[in-house]
């Protein structure tokens, strides 16, 4: 490896779990701290090392989300003078932390980063718009910023029908799609099952009337079937395709990872998990957003030198089966080699922190299987997609 080569050396994250469920009196930012110390403790670095923070958040649901990645920072023990910045690419913001760290070591303005992302959707406020400046009798109406948040006034769509789009441009079929979800679910209960997930998992204890309760297991994955998949509404199209149980879960938690520069790792005695080969970040048509995966991970083959057959494994995050069955199709890669632990449709998908955690969840399972490259990649609301290329070492 050269240098400046980055490397991702060890991470962590929380279980995900249900929406109001375990975590939702824990706010992002403290969530994103437990995974920040863990992610520092299993590098086997000291948190005075770290030089940067790049960490995600999309919804801002605390009042101190606006300071989130500084809070994060600051809580994970490291040092007053070292910058620390939020990022919010939406769903690819998880991801995107990880690549503006990369961007920082791999010119020589950063060693060690801690990247990231965070999100507790279940804390999302309603709000009462005009209220600053006097409301009319009875014009008490309050917003759900979270339902809200899911339209693109852009694309004059909401996310479920941008999965429409696809699923009628590809030509799924309902059954298709439920497909995908059921085999979504029986590989994350498989997954943990095995005890896959215990290796990204940090406990974390939250406290209940009745005592300390340890969350340490996502609470999203069911043990579905095609029959009650198929019972559920397309609720968005008539005549549709997208249903409750075949789109992503709204879901708490939190991820994070520590990237080095290979020189640092090297002499610091480090064992890096992955070398980043490359990344790219792309634009799609926000009524078709879910798509962007597609070319962002072609840009990415393309600046590696690489093609799709390269790769060992996949993981597109599941916005929806049918968005994810639609960048299948048009990758073309086999579908054994695509999220094998399932996705989002069963993990649930509290959005920026996704990006951080499928890429964890793709680097142990190359350390698992022993085999070399592969990709994380997402599609991000508004239009775009995020893909990032990893080399096991």
């Amino acid at each position: 490896m050269k240098q400046n080569d980055v490397v991702l050396v060890e991470g962590a994250r929380t279980a995900f779990t249900r929406f109001c469920g375990s975590f939702r009196e824990i706010t992002a930012t403290d969530l994103g701290a437990l995974t920040a110390k863990e992610a520092i403790k299993r590098s086997e670095i000291n948190a005075e090392e770290v030089d940067q923070v790049f960490f995600g958040n999309v919804m801002q649901s605390s009042t101190d989300a606006h300071v989130l990645a500084r809070h994060v920072g600051l809580k994970a023990g490291v040092s007053i003078p070292t910058p620390c910045l939020t990022i919010n690419r939406l769903c690819g913001s998880g991801l995107e932390s990880i690549v503006q760290a990369a961007r920082l070591i791999q010119i020589g303005e950063s060693q060690v980063a801690l990247a990231g992302g965070a999100e507790n959707l279940s804390q999302v406020p309603h709000v009462i718009r005009g209220a600053r400046w006097g409301l009319g009798l009875g014009q008490t109406g309050a917003e759900d910023w979270l339902w809200e948040s899911f339209y693109d006034s852009y694309g004059d769509c909401t996310m479920a029908v941008t999965a429409e789009n696809l699923a009628k441009q590809y030509e799924l079929s309902r059954e298709e799609v439920d497909q995908h979800a059921c085999l979504s679910h029986g590989r994350a209960l498989a997954a943990m099952e095995k005890g896959y997930f215990k290796e990204e998992i940090v406990p974390v204890t939250v406290k209940k009337r009745k005592g300390n309760v340890t969350v340490d297991t996502d609470e999203h994955p069911r043990n579905t079937t095609l029959e009650e998949l198929a019972k559920l509404d397309a609720r968005f199209v008539e005549n549709g395709v997208v249903t409750a149980g075949n789109a992503s879960g709204i879901n708490d938690g939190a991820a994070a990872a520590i990237l080095t520069s290979s020189h640092y790792a090297e002499k610091r005695g480090l064992k890096p998990l992955a070398r980043l080969v490359s990344y790219a970040v792309v634009g799609v048509d926000p009524k078709v957003m879910g798509i962007g995966p597609v070319p962002a991970i072609q840009q990415a083959l393309k600046n590696a030198g690489m093609k799709i057959e390269d790769l060992d494994l996949i993981e597109i995050n599941e916005a929806f089966s049918a968005q994810y069955i639609a960048c299948q199709k048009e990758l073309g890669f086999d579908p054994e080699i695509g999220n094998v632990n399932g996705g989002a449709v069963a993990l649930g998908h509290p959005l920026a922190a996704s990006g951080t955690r499928i890429t964890l969840s793709l680097l142990k399972e190359l350390k698992r299987r022993g085999k070399k490259y592969g990709v994380s990649s997402l599609c991000i609301g508004g239009g775009q997609g995020i893909a990032a290329i990893w080399e096991r070492v």
